[in-house]
């Protein structure tokens, strides 16, 4: 099972190393979670230089594919040449975004009546390019998902853990890294977020 984080130059770290680390909590034969870039080795929005796991085109044969966000998401959208390099087909893979991730998302077709959550900054881009766009922290509909802030990245990750794994795998990973005394009722939350529908 391979599952790989879209990172580009600009990223924001949270959105990809806080999926990064809770879908590595999981602990199966078989289970690959890797950092995907055109670039080798991607800068993020705060300096920070990481070396990619996976090319576009190793994420795009992926199992599930989250596109994190970052400064340079509008300016990726309007490069066609990178965009023609991402083939994601919810049809046949788990699509996730996170934050202005959506907005690649609405750019490649996968939004068209698929309502979605991102940050308040991408907001009035998505309804620009048509898309309902949600005041919520995540939001699921098939084998799509998206989410908005940065710490609903949180959702985003448990999500595909849920529809890769299972819940019992949810409950495990996000308790691990659940706040210490709060961490039934974190686990209970991520669980009915990601299992709601609306």
């Amino acid at each position: 099972m391979h599952i790989s984080i879209l990172t580009f130059e600009g990223f924001n770290e949270l959105d990809s190393f806080i999926a990064y680390g809770i879908l590595n909590r999981v602990r199966l034969e078989g289970w690959r979670v890797t950092i995907a870039s055109p670039s080798e080795r991607p800068c993020s929005m705060n300096g920070l230089v990481v070396d990619r796991q996976a090319t576009l085109a190793q994420a795009c044969s992926a199992d599930a594919v989250l596109i994190g966000s970052g400064l340079q998401t509008r300016q990726i959208a309007e490069n066609d040449g990178l965009m023609a390099q991402l083939a994601l087909d919810p049809a046949r893979q788990l699509v996730a975004a996170q934050c202005s991730g959506a907005l690649l998302l609405a750019r490649l077709g996968v939004l068209e009546g698929v309502p979605a959550c991102t940050d308040l900054t991408t907001c009035p881009w998505l309804v620009d390019a048509g898309v309902d766009v949600l005041e919520q922290p995540f939001y699921q509909q098939g084998n799509i998902a998206t989410a908005g802030g940065c710490l609903a990245s949180v959702y985003l990750a448990a999500w595909l853990v849920w529809r890769l794994a299972g819940q019992a795998a949810v409950e495990q990973a996000v308790h691990y890294v659940a706040p210490v005394g709060e961490k039934t009722d974190f686990v209970e939350q991520v669980l009915c977020r990601i299992q709601s529908v609306g």
